[in-house]
């Protein structure tokens, strides 16, 4: 796609959150102006009890050191209005967990659905081009039957953009997360726009404030560090392939760069692939500290195996670069550098 003469600005909806800082500063190193929304939602962040508002400062700040500029707006009001003189918005926002989706369907249905139809119609209005973030989840987990168990994980097939999707055990994440989809890739094909919608899994990184319902790896290094109970979900020997956050920002500007509308995954393949009991043995070897973990019954919905074949997005030159044993160590330095956020609350 051809480079605007001007300086490019991206709008970037829920950029206070873990996946919006990173894109900000990738966008913000890359020389673009970076603007965003993001209602400052405490409603994940507060099951995890942490300190809520030095957590939210915390990301907001950063945001404020590297020069992005944000809106304190909900991603379904906002209008057209807001985005005069954007050139590309990349849809973050989203209620992500599936056991939240569970507890609030309502809520997940709002945020997930008519926020991504009020994006994808400012995006017609304005007539740029916009990238929706999905989920794996699509996939569903259906493939939990058919895993092969060897000693330290669970060992299945790669899954690309033409496997079935929603199988097995299905939630209103599911359901929230393919209406979007849908909602994409019928105004790409109704209005002639340019729209992606990225299957993101496995991200891991600085500012994530991971807690038992989303970001597991996150979960796992912050209760290493912080010296508590170690949760683990039916079994530790379920993998995936985990995605450094910083690799994933690297993609959504490749993509407005020389990509088509389409479906994408956007993960870390199989030479990322990890089990949980990897992951935990890596921490433990990072931090030198040892680990109290505790194994409860599985939970409905969960996905034991999932490993993406990204092939498709080389098509616009994007393909995972940073390997566990480089990424994990940054999210171990960040959760050290900012203990006092993960201080439970009173």
């Amino acid at each position: 796609m051809k480079r605007i003469e001007r300086q490019a600005t991206v709008m970037i909806t829920g950029i206070a959150g873990f996946l919006g800082t990173h894109v900000a500063k990738h966008f913000i190193d890359q020389g673009w102006k970076v603007l965003g929304i993001d209602n400052l939602t405490d409603f994940e962040l507060s099951k995890t009890k942490y300190d809520v508002e030095k957590s939210r400062k915390h990301n907001v700040d950063f945001l404020s050191e590297i020069g992005a500029k944000l809106l304190l707006k909900d991603c379904r009001v906002v209008t057209s209005a807001d985005m005069l003189g954007v050139d590309f918005i990349i849809h973050c926002a989203a209620q992500p967990a599936m056991t939240l989706a569970i507890e609030d369907p309502a809520l997940d249905m709002a945020t997930n659905v008519i926020g991504t139809f009020n994006m994808l119609s400012i995006a017609r209005d304005l007539k740029i081009p916009i990238v929706n973030c999905s989920s794996v989840h699509i996939y569903g987990n259906g493939s939990n039957e058919d895993l092969v168990e060897h000693e330290n994980s669970f060992v299945g097939e790669m899954t690309n953009e033409d496997a079935p999707i929603l199988m097995g055990d299905l939630t209103p994440l599911h359901a929230s997360k393919r209406a979007g989809e849908l909602y994409a890739q019928t105004f790409a094909e109704t209005y002639g726009m340019r729209v992606a919608n990225f299957r993101l899994t496995g991200m891991y990184g600085e500012r994530q404030f991971g807690g038992m319902d989303h970001g597991w790896v996150a979960n796992f290094a912050i209760r290493t560090l912080m010296d508590e109970d170690i949760i683990v979900f039916g079994t530790d020997k379920q993998v995936r392939d985990i995605l450094y956050a910083g690799d994933a920002a690297k993609a959504f500007e490749m993509w407005y760069e020389d990509g088509k509308s389409g479906t994408f995954n956007i993960g870390g393949n199989q030479k990322n692939a990890i089990s949980i009991k990897e992951v935990l043995t890596e921490l433990n070897r990072i931090t030198g500290k040892e680990q109290n973990i505790v194994m409860e019954e599985e939970r409905f919905g969960d996905l034991w195996y999932f490993v993406c074949d990204s092939t498709k997005a080389l098509g616009f030159g994007w393909s995972p670069e940073t390997s566990p044993e480089e990424g994990l160590p940054k999210l171990v330095d960040w959760i050290k550098d900012n203990k006092e956020l993960f201080r439970k609350e009173e």
